[in-house]
């Protein structure tokens, strides 16, 4: 069995999200409390017990997916012996890998994920800007449609998700001008994100510059688990790469797809999602129906993995 952990981003939140880990684990409690002091608020208040509104905030979302993450993986490692073959993460969720492959340190991932959604959020007004699933096309159609959508205003595929699920990004006249395009082309639905940004376009550049400033500030280290990185698909082996292509991602696709059949490719036959929710889950099992898929982020999902480690032990 050759495994590979993935990590959630942004959308996979919700209100109560590590309480009853934290309640059982108290590995996981001292993931919360590292994370309140490093941003200097709390934190784990906020991913307990909301509210939903302030949850919901990008700046907010970032750190307390990352966080919970976290928590479920400390978790994960005391009570099994399970070893990853490589990991990744969807957007946010590379940064959870990269602490996951000790390239980043907590505290230094933490407080940059806050900083990130902060300068995602600036880079375009609430109002101005957006994003969609599109649902029964090929990237290469979305691709195409956005080309053509484009004289109207700023529209990209940003989120190459799996057959049939691309996510795209833009500012309001891009989204106007693509949808009808789309739907000649034969897509089955288009679905307004609940995003305050279009996230992974181009638009994000002045994030991205930001972002550059803060990494210059922080020891990123040469991976110690093979990760493989949003915007190549492709395994980033130094630290300086790491930085570069964390750079990229705030405006470049992810290239999610790719990234699961690369560590396929590298002998990967299990995923395990760690983190809230099972969008990943559902993601991995689109692009390849042969391989097991199981997902972290409570008490009942951990027996599934307990499970399974004592059938192959």
């Amino acid at each position: 069995m050759n495994i590979a952990y993935v990590f959630p981003g942004q959308g996979s939140q919700y209100v109560g999200m590590g309480k009853e880990l934290c309640r059982e684990y108290p590995e996981a409690a001292v993931i919360y409390k590292k994370a309140d002091e490093a941003l200097g608020f709390p934190l784990s208040r906020l991913c307990f017990e909301g509210p939903r509104e302030e949850l919901n905030l990008t700046a907010n979302t970032q750190p307390a997916v990352l966080t919970t993450s976290l928590a479920c993986l400390k978790v994960l490692k005391s009570v099994t012996e399970l070893v990853p073959s490589a990991v990744a993460g969807h957007s946010l969720g590379e940064y959870t890998a990269l602490v996951a492959a000790g390239s980043l340190m907590f505290g230094d991932a933490v407080r940059l994920v806050h900083k990130r959604g902060q300068y995602m959020q600036q880079a375009v007004p609430v109002g101005e800007g957006g994003m969609a699933a599109v649902l029964g096309l090929s990237g290469k159609q979305v691709i195409k449609a956005c080309w053509e959508a484009s004289a109207a205003g700023v529209i990209e595929a940003v989120n190459l998700n799996c057959p049939g699920q691309v996510v795209v990004a833009g500012d309001t006249a891009g989204l106007k001008a693509v949808e009808p395009l789309l739907k000649e082309a034969g897509a089955r639905r288009i679905v307004p994100l609940s995003v305050s940004a279009p996230f992974h376009s181009s638009l994000m550049v002045p994030a991205g510059r930001k972002l550059a400033h803060d990494l210059g500030q922080v020891v990123v280290a040469d991976p110690q688990i093979p990760v493989v990185a949003n915007v190549s698909a492709d395994l980033v082996h130094t630290g300086q790469e790491v930085s570069e292509s964390l750079v990229k991602q705030v405006s470049s696709p992810v290239r999610w797809e790719e990234s699961v059949l690369k560590m396929i490719s590298l002998g990967v036959d299990t995923f395990i999602e760690v983190g809230p929710g099972k969008v990943l889950s559902g993601l991995v099992k689109k692009i390849n129906r042969k391989v097991t898929v199981l997902n972290f982020a409570d008490s009942s999902s951990l027996e599934k993995i307990l499970a399974l480690t004592r059938e192959v032990s």
